[in-house]
């Protein structure tokens, strides 16, 4: 007896004390919610270790505050008087007054006027949050003929905070939440059914959120995390549940009595959760290496609920089986979920694959490779403030920055010079530099400290500091102007700010990617030769993944770089895709197809054992598990179309290349290639070199010998 039916066993004949262990956990997870998590999540997505940016901050951390420094930028403007009307310095008298009154302001101070001189742009150093002032702002907006926005770091991190809660709210919870429990319903033909894997994935984003508060106490963590939890753990939480509930009505229909069929689920369908499991932890711990503060939150959230869902479905959902027995059919749906076994819609197109294998494989991995060519135009960037709604007031400042200060900025380029800067050589060439950036309309005024072996240089980049003008700027700064000025000097020069941080963190994904493809498919290729024995299994499962991820990068980079069906679907166009979105993308597609192919592969295999025709076994795995793992698939599509539908381009882009990542994987990856492939290859699926003989045997649905039924043939 397995640990997983010894568990499932335990937990049904005792499950009183299974739900209270659980509700115990909750509590304690809510608890660790309020002290932890509130004020540790950042919008900030450095790389983590000590790359340029962070030498360069570091280096200016040895100066005191700059007092010409800003954390915010405020635009005045009115279209009827100039700056000079004695009505405008009122109105910015009173305006000034207002926000010094809240306490957050510190000093504040006007910077420019514009050409026109009809808007003044005010600089705001503050000692809070901007949460304050912002209504003073707002309030201000209109009021007597004038226009007052603001934008900087503290109002971009608010707008960013509130869309990702917004996102959260209307997406996640109100679209992909009640699609997620229709399919549910439709699939199991009972409501309550219906309801259990959503209570355990509800059950699952408690609990994990609990784990993660203190890691958000020590180690701060991205503001997307949350979002990121609570998406993996209802896709996660309902499709570990919808396999062992199936199995255990399925076991059910066999004639077994209730404890003996959540003994039964427990000893196949839970260890295909187990394994699953496990392959998308392993998967997902890929990401914890690359040196990203964005990309080491999303591993964490998704590994800690990867690990509870498991935790849950192992017990407590045999405990509630084990209270609910076949109450768990309860309130039955008309004409749906009421056919069981082979479904007759996929066995006719397995079926037809089967006959036709070559013409099958030829014509729908063409699609897919014909899909993915959009790779090569693949270009990663980050989604700023320019790309965030018009009404969220860090835009409005944004767009009036744009257009009457153009080369102004609350996140300058920070360069420090470390060395003999009081030399001629070194103070020649920060003036050569600074030169140089004054004739370039990409910068705007930069100043100049010394102490007594750096010199710090402040320039503003003109833009979206993460928008490819700025990005670019900062490259071009570091590769060309900074080596042209001090060559032959002997200072170390370095660039930091938010916008080289941004560079940095391209750079990182860019050379991180290919590692993380290496680590991924080798360790799925060892664990699924191991689990199948079969190295031929192996490289199919894998090859056939990478057509699905290909083909969901290049329609991502299709509908968001090329705009193809964007305004349709109401996506932005955009210039570059997110830059951890094709890493997080890989290792997640990986981490969830590797659920459906254990499913699908292991009643193959089983089938297999007793029939030994691959012919048969694949028809009978096909028909038998397809409708399965369609609805899961379509349940995690409707939790990432939530994503998709918000407003944060970023969680587009991701949500839309999950959705269509698991489509393709779901019907035409496990539905036509995989059975064509295994067709063809006929007996050479099941191929082991003898030399790896040794590798353990590892069942992951079969029950006991004794205990297994003869199935029907499934017919020509």
């Amino acid at each position: 007896m397995g640990v997983t039916e010894r568990l499932a066993r335990a937990s049904s004949r005792h499950p009183w004390r299974t739900v209270l262990a659980w509700l115990g956990a909750i509590v304690v997870a809510l608890v660790f919610v309020v002290l932890f998590l509130p004020g540790n999540l950042t919008t900030n997505g450095h790389v983590t270790g000590k790359p340029e940016s962070k030498q360069a901050e570091d280096l200016f951390a040895r100066f005191p505050a700059d007092k010409n420094g800003v954390d915010e930028l405020i635009v005045v403007r009115s279209p009827s008087r100039s700056v000079g009307d004695p009505a405008f310095r009122s109105f910015v008298g009173k305006l000034n007054a207002e926000g010094k009154a809240t306490g957050v302001v510190y000093r504040a101070f006007p910077l420019q006027v514009s050409r026109d001189r009809h808007a003044v742009l005010i600089g705001v150093q503050r000692q809070e949050d901007v949460d304050k002032l912002l209504p003073v702002v707002e309030r201000n907006d209109g009021r007597d003929g004038f226009s007052v926005v603001m934008t900087g770091e503290g109002t971009l991190d608010h707008d960013f905070n509130d869309l990702s809660q917004h996102d959260l709210k209307s997406g996640e919870l109100q679209v992909g939440l009640p699609a997620a429990l229709v399919v549910l319903i439709l699939v199991f033909g009972t409501v309550v059914a219906g309801l259990v894997p959503l209570v355990m994935a509800i059950v699952a984003i408690i609990v994990a959120l609990g784990l993660c508060a203190p890691i958000a106490a020590i180690f701060s963590l991205s503001v997307f995390f949350a979002n990121m939890l609570t998406g993996m753990g209802l896709a996660l939480g309902i499709d570990y549940s919808l396999f062992v509930v199936s199995r255990y009505r399925e076991e059910r229909g066999h004639g077994r009595d209730e404890l003996a069929a959540i003994a039964a689920a427990g000893a196949t369908a839970s260890r295909a959760v187990l394994f699953s499991g496990t392959v998308f932890v392993i998967a997902l711990t890929g990401m914890l290496l690359v040196p990203s503060n964005v990309m080491k939150s999303l591993a964490v959230a998704a590994i800690a609920v990867g690990i509870v869902s498991v935790l849950a479905a192992l017990t407590l959902l045999p405990a509630l089986l084990g209270k609910l027995g076949d109450r768990v059919n309860a309130i039955r749906v008309p004409f749906f979920g009421r056919a069981s076994g082979e479904s007759r819609f996929w066995g006719a197109i397995v079926r037809g694959v089967m006959r036709r294998p070559v013409v099958s494989l030829v014509v729908f991995a063409g699609l897919l490779i014909a899909a993915a060519v959009p790779i090569y135009g693949l270009t990663l960037g980050a989604s700023g403030v320019s790309t965030l709604p018009d009404r969220l007031e860090s835009k409005k400042g944004f767009e009036a920055l744009a257009r009457y200060f153009p080369q102004a900025s609350s996140s300058p380029a920070l360069i420090a010079v470390q060395g003999n800067v009081r030399s001629p050589q070194v103070r020649a060439a920060i003036g050569r530099l600074r030169s140089e950036l004054a004739s370039d309309p990409a910068f705007g005024r930069s100043d100049l400290r010394f102490s007594s072996d750096v010199a710090a240089i402040g320039v503003n980049v003109a833009g979206d500091k993460t928008g490819s003008r700025a990005l670019d700027a900062v490259r071009h700064l570091r590769s060309t102007l900074i080596p042209e000025a001090f060559r032959g000097t002997g200072a170390r020069v370095v660039v930091g700010g938010d916008t080289a941080d941004n560079v940095d963190f391209i750079d990182a994904m860019n050379s991180w990617l290919p590692l993380v493809f290496v680590f991924v498919l080798g360790l799925s290729f060892v664990i699924l030769t191991v689990v199948f024995r079969s190295i031929v299994i192996a490289a199919t499962s894998i090859v056939l993944n990478l057509l699905s991820v290909g083909a969901a990068y290049g329609l991502v980079i299709l509908v968001f770089r090329h705009g193809i069906g964007s305004g349709l679907l109401g996506f932005q166009r955009i210039d570059a895709i997110e830059a951890w979105v094709p890493l997080f993308l890989f290792s997640v597609l990986f981490g969830l197809s590797m659920d459906y192919q254990v499913f699908l592969l292991s009643r193959i295999k089983e089938r297999y054992d007793a029939s030994g025709s691959t012919a048969d076994a694949v028809t009978y795995g096909v028909s038998s598990t397809a409708r399965l793992i369609t609805g899961a698939a379509l349940i995690i599509v409707a939790v990432f179309s939530g994503f998709a539908m918000g407003d944060l381009v970023m969680f587009q882009q991701m949500g839309f290349g999950i959705a269509v990542a698991l489509l393709i994987d779901a019907t035409i990856i496990r539905s036509v290639l995989l059975p064509a492939a295994m067709r063809l290859l006929g007996g050479w699926n099941w191929y082991l070199p003898s030399w790896l003989e040794w590798l353990p045997r590892i069942e992951i649905e079969a029950a006991r010998r004794e205990e297994q039924v003869a199935l029907p043939s499934p017919g020509a």
